[in-house]
């Protein structure tokens, strides 16, 4: 059984702008959650982000949008894991923003519940620091994250 599932949402991923694909493979009350739960900030710059209770109709939103942000390059899942209803891919992609032509490869992973053949849980992750400096336009980051005080700073 988590074979078929592993299946199930590989085949997902590489059809997730595809109506068809989506409507087959996406349980109707599906839950996606991209990069964050809900981050406001993460969001101004990322739309997709955030919880999207809307089923096949959010999976094709959330994948439309990004791809219309982004051409996604060499997208390789490396291994995949499925025991019982839950399945874990892991893998890395390029992301090409349209906007300023920058790229940046970065790791994913993508966890999904899939229940009689449908999909009802998916949980994407990757490197959003990265993938969003391809939108970064100018300016320098300040960051306090080391205990002892000093600053780093990311022109």
């Amino acid at each position: 059984m988590s074979n078929i599932n592993v299946e199930i949402v590989q085949e997902l991923l590489k059809g997730a702008t595809k109506p068809e694909v989506v409507n087959r493979l996406v349980a109707p009350d599906a839950i996606y959650v991209s990069l964050t739960y809900d981050n406001p900030d993460l969001k101004k710059l990322m739309p997709w982000a955030g919880t999207h209770k809307d089923g096949p109709a959010s999976v094709l939103e959330v994948f439309q949008e990004l791809n219309t942000f982004w051409m996604i390059e060499d997208l390789e899942v490396q291994d995949a894991f499925g025991e019982g209803e839950n399945v874990a891919l892991f893998g890395t992609f390029t992301t090409h923003s349209v906007k300023l032509d920058k790229k940046f490869t970065s790791p994913f992973v993508f966890f999904a519940k899939v229940k009689n053949g449908l999909i009802t849980y998916m949980q994407y992750m990757e490197d959003t620091f990265g993938t969003g400096s391809t939108f970064r336009s100018g300016g320098t980051w300040t960051f306090q994250s080391n205990p002892d005080g000093s600053e780093v700073s990311v022109p």
